[in-house]
Order: structure tokens, then C-alpha cells, then sequence
């Protein structure tokens, strides 16, 4: 019984304040452009639903496009910074000021290093930069937060530095990288959104053109549609990744 309690708690909880939402505009009469009910909402959900899903999907794919470059690049960086102390003395402060420096700050310059004809490499680079150093960060600890005594039981056995790498320092980086991965996935979404925003061109015409669409026009319904479509996809991605994250580290603890 508490089981099911607690399954339905949440939904119970959005079904609630949509409900005083909804009576909240009716009974105040305010306007449609400020703040527009959720049976609006649902309406301009239900009649752009293949707009959005397009935009969704254009979104989405960029994110995943930025997330897998950002991956590819954190831990190949992390690898090759990981046997050398000095070398991530130096690397690890430049990371660090990537990382801290908003993206909104960078955009527009970054929009005119890739071009105003292809807003789609500027999405992209930002998206990349956004997701990269939670990957490099977690990949960076786990390979060296490997067990000591393990260490020393390879060095006792003579393990090549390959293998050392191979059957210990990446196995023990595992969870590490899949958290960062986790977290990294949400920030590519945020920084695609930001980029979109930044760009202003109909040329990526992800969810963000969609919500400066409607906003310019004072459709705010479409533009509260947009937004809980985007928030429904940034769920499911993490949903997808923790799925992801259980299912490869039961197989590594199973081995």
C-alpha cells in the first residue's frame, strides 16, 4: 500500500496545483497572454503536436550529438592527463574556467566564429562545451580513485601499464564517468536551448524557436506547450541515461 502511495503522491501532487491553476484563471479572469490555463495549454498542445514533436526532436538530437563529442573529448582528455600529475596541474584550471564561464557569455561570439549561415555548428560547440566537464571531472577522479590495494596486487603480479589501465583504472572509472554522463546529459539540453536562443535564426528551429515564436507573437499558451514538452524530454534523456547507468554497472559488478 505505501508502494502505490508513493507512485501516486506526485501524480496526485501535479493534478492538485494544475487543478488550482486552472481555477486560479478562471475565477480571476486574467488574460489568456499573461498567464493562460492549463486546459489552453493542453489545447495548443494537442494542435501544434507534430510541430512540437519536430522541434522536440531537433532539439533532442542536437544534445545528443554535443553529448557524444563532449564524451568522446572529456575522456580521451581525462586518459591522457591521468598519468601525468604536471600536465593535469595545467589542464585542470583551464577545465575548471570552461566550466564557470556562462554560456550566454560566449554565445554570440561563438555564433560568428561558426557562421550566422549554420547556427546549427554554433549549437552544437555550446552544447558541447556546457556537457563537457562533468564527464571530464568524473572520468578524471575515477581513474584515479582506483583501490590501493589493488594496486599494489598488480604490481605484485608485474601488470604491464596497459593492463593496469585496462582490467583496473577504467573498470574502477566506470561509475564516475556513467554519473557524468547523467549529469552532463541534462546540461547539453540546456546548453542546445541557450544556443538556440542565442542564435535567433529559423535555420535550427528546436523548441527554443519555438518558445521565442509564440512569445513574439503573445501565444503564451504555445509557449507554455513548448516548454513542458522540452521538460518532458530533458526527463526522459535522464531517465534513459540512469537506465543506461544501472543496466552497465550490473553487468560489471556481475563480473
Amino acid at each position: 500500500m505505501s508502494r502505490t502511495l508513493e507512485t501516486l503522491a506526485p501524480i496526485l501532487l501535479v493534478a492538485v496545483l494544475l487543478g488550482l491553476w486552472e481555477a486560479a484563471c478562471r475565477l480571476t479572469g486574467v488574460p489568456a497572454y499573461f498567464l493562460p490555463a492549463p486546459s489552453a495549454v493542453a489545447a495548443a498542445m494537442a494542435q501544434d503536436w507534430a510541430l512540437l514533436l519536430t522541434s522536440a526532436w531537433k532539439t533532442l538530437s542536437t544534445a545528443l550529438l554535443a553529448l557524444a563529442f563532449a564524451s568522446l573529448t572529456a575522456c580521451s582528455l581525462a586518459l591522457i592527463i591521468s598519468t601525468n600529475r604536471l600536465l593535469e596541474k595545467a589542464v585542470q584550471p583551464l577545465a575548471v574556467a570552461l566550466q564557470v564561464t556562462p554560456v550566454v557569455a560566449i554565445a554570440p561570439q561563438v555564433v560568428i566564429w561558426a557562421g550566422l549561415a549554420h547556427p546549427d555548428r554554433a549549437i552544437i560547440s555550446l552544447a558541447v562545451i556546457v556537457a563537457f566537464f562533468p564527464i571530464f571531472s568524473g572520468a578524471l577522479t575515477g581513474l584515479k580513485s582506483t583501490d590501493p590495494d589493488l594496486e599494489r596486487l598488480f604490481d605484485l603480479y608485474g601488470a604491464t601499464r596497459w593492463q593496469r589501465l585496462l582490467r583496473l583504472r577504467i573498470p574502477s572509472a566506470t561509475p564516475f564517468v556513467l554519473e557524468g554522463h547523467k549529469v552532463a546529459g541534462g546540461l547539453a539540453v540546456i546548453g542546445a536551448v541557450v544556443a538556440e536562443f542565442v542564435a535567433g535564426s529559423g535555420g535550427s528551429q528546436g523548441l527554443a524557436w519555438r518558445i521565442l515564436e509564440s512569445s513574439n507573437r503573445l501565444q503564451t499558451a504555445k509557449t507554455f506547450a513548448a516548454v513542458i514538452v522540452l521538460s518532458l524530454m530533458g526527463a526522459l534523456l535522464h531517465a534513459g541515461l540512469q537506465a543506461s547507468e544501472q543496466a552497465i554497472l550490473r553487468r560489471f559488478r556481475g563480473r
